[in-house]
């Protein structure tokens, strides 16, 4: 490892002449050095350091470390907007470190969430430095993998993030006042459930995206133009995901598109939330394999491409996924194609009062049908899983005790049962109400607790039966002697919006109008989980 030089503030100009700050990191050495950028919201100096080495851990590796401010965060000029300027500010600011001191002239992107959507943004514009990217954990389709999950508004992950922006604007403006409010706001439950419209944001944040997130519900022309167009872009990236992130839908969505058209792209998925990514997610500690070593991956990744180092990427499987509750990492030519085995929902019609009523099992049945009452007043709470915090796997022995939860549980297992890819569940479901909304939960029976492995949430207005559920894509291994537990309710809150029944859209629901639900699920047959089994 090189030393590296205390970092310098160094500034550039856009094309429409708005200055953008970023820290400087180069090695202490002689020569010249690729570029590593990050283009982040947040306030440069914390660099994406809650999940990712500092800057000065990468120059030691032998790079220059840009990190900018992106337009209107931290001390950078400009009105900050959502995704609004990040392809032209992306492309220029690429072009701008190519050519700092001791450049090479090659340039390489990291960093995950939003400073993974700047990676894409500037890939877009296909910048002639741009050579390798390594985009972690990011909501590619803005409308499907972030804001909404199938349908349903992400209610408790974009309001808590909509309100950390408004309290950043209200700190560079100096409003003491405006942020304190936010701050707090940030660390007080939702006030109501259903109507996802917040006032404070009006308030104190009229220009906040989230105001055109909750007036766009479904996927209209205003999302189309916020995806970023990688049609015609041919770039080696490397793609980080977490069983139990929020945005994995997107990382997923992403590595395919990519792997169908261009290599090489590989994917490395852990056992991660959002954050921190650590070898504990939840209540489960998986173990020392899973603390993660992206950092170091992410230097291989670079060396390969930005220094011309044969490192060996390209004589391994692309695909490389953490195994929960199997506790190992398993590699893969491609993203798992798996043999479905279906397993039907069947029961006594009593699978709401009782674990032993309801059964996962092989057979087609020859009935299977249950009454689901949801009651608006007391929501079923979100518990782990991606969409809410804190995420990860928990213990659902009591959760899954509530009269308004279904559960069906498969005999214990003969033989380990190793899942890779996505679970989907069809289910014959109708209501009583012009709108509804279902969560799927698919959980490890076993002899110290109920824990949940992956999870799936959509809403649905009056349509025909049965229903598709995809549930969050995962990978891992059910011992034997363990069961299968699907879990239903009509209610994940405060992570996503309580359906009022109304028919209305979220912003226009209201919580004195929300009515009980009933639904009736069943369908002998027709009902059934789609398991995606790995060798």
């Amino acid at each position: 490892m090189l030393n590296v030089l205390p970092p310098t503030v160094v500034s550039m100009r856009t094309r429409d002449g708005i200055r953008l700050d970023a820290d400087v990191y180069y090695p202490d050495a002689d020569g010249e050095f690729p570029v590593l950028l990050m283009r982040q919201p947040y306030g440069r100096s914390i660099a994406s350091t809650v999940v990712y080495a500092h800057p000065t851990w990468y120059a030691a590796q032998g790079y220059i470390v840009v990190i900018q401010d992106t337009r209107g965060r931290g001390t950078s000029e400009g009105e900050f907007s959502l995704f609004g300027h990040e392809v032209e500010d992306g492309e220029d600011t690429v072009n701008w470190v190519s050519q700092l001191s001791r450049s090479t002239g090659v340039v390489g992107m990291y960093g995950f969430s939003y400073q993974g959507m700047t990676q894409l943004y500037a890939a877009s514009a296909k910048p002639s430095a741009l050579k390798a990217i390594a985009p972690a954990m990011v909501g590619y389709d803005l409308y499907h993998d972030w804001a909404y999950e199938n349908g349903a508004f992400c209610y408790q992950q974009s309001l808590g993030w909509a309100i950390q922006l408004a309290a950043e604007t209200a700190r560079r403006k100096g409003d003491e006042s405006a942020y304190k409010r936010l701050y707090a706001a940030a660390r007080i439950p939702l006030q109501d459930p259903v109507n996802v419209r917040s006032l404070l944001l009006e308030e104190l944040a009229p220009d906040s995206f989230y105001h055109d997130w909750i007036a766009h519900p479904t996927p209209d022309e205003y999302w189309q133009n916020l995806k970023p167009n990688l049609q015609d872009v041919d770039l080696p990236m490397l793609h980080v995901g977490g069983w139990f992130d929020i945005y994995l839908r997107g990382t997923m969505r992403l590595y395919r598109e990519m792997a169908e058209r261009t290599q090489p792209q590989h994917l490395y998925v852990g056992p991660w939330a959002h954050l921190p990514w650590s070898r504990r997610v939840g209540a489960i500690d998986f173990g020392a394999a899973a603390n993660h070593d992206i950092d170091r991956i992410q230097i291989r990744w670079f060396d390969h491409f930005l220094k011309g180092k044969d490192t060996g990427l390209l004589d391994e499987p692309p695909v490389h996924c953490f195994e929960m509750f199997g506790d190992r990492w398993r590699s893969f030519p491609e993203y798992p194609t798996t043999n479905p085995q279906l397993l039907y929902l069947t029961s006594t019609g009593l699978a709401s009062l009782s674990e032993t009523e309801g059964q996962l099992v092989e057979q087609i049945p020859d009935r299977s049908l249950e009454l689901l009452v949801h009651d608006p007043w007391r929501p079923v709470p979100a518990l782990g899983g991606h969409a809410t915090f804190p995420a990860g796997s928990f213990d659902r022995s009591s959760l899954d005790g509530r009269s308004d939860i279904l559960t069906y549980t498969s005999e214990p297992l003969s033989a380990d049962l190793h899942l890779a890819g996505e679970v989907v569940l069809e289910v014959d479901c109708v209501a009583d109400a012009a709108s509804f909304d279902l969560c799927a939960v698919l959980s490890d029976v076993h002899s110290i607790g109920i824990f949940n492995i992956t999870q799936g949430y959509a809403r649905f207005d009056l349509s025909s039966s049965p229903l598709r559920i995809p549930l969050q894509p995962t990978c891992a291994r059910i011992a034997a002697g363990h069961a299968l537990r699907l879990s239903l309710s009509a209610a994940c809150s405060p992570a996503y919006a309580v359906n009022a029944g109304t028919g209305d859209a979220p912003r226009d629901s209201r919580l004195i109008e929300a009515r009980v639900i009933t639904l009736r699920i069943g369908g002998a047959g027709r009902s059934f989980l789609e398991l995606p089994v790995a060798p």
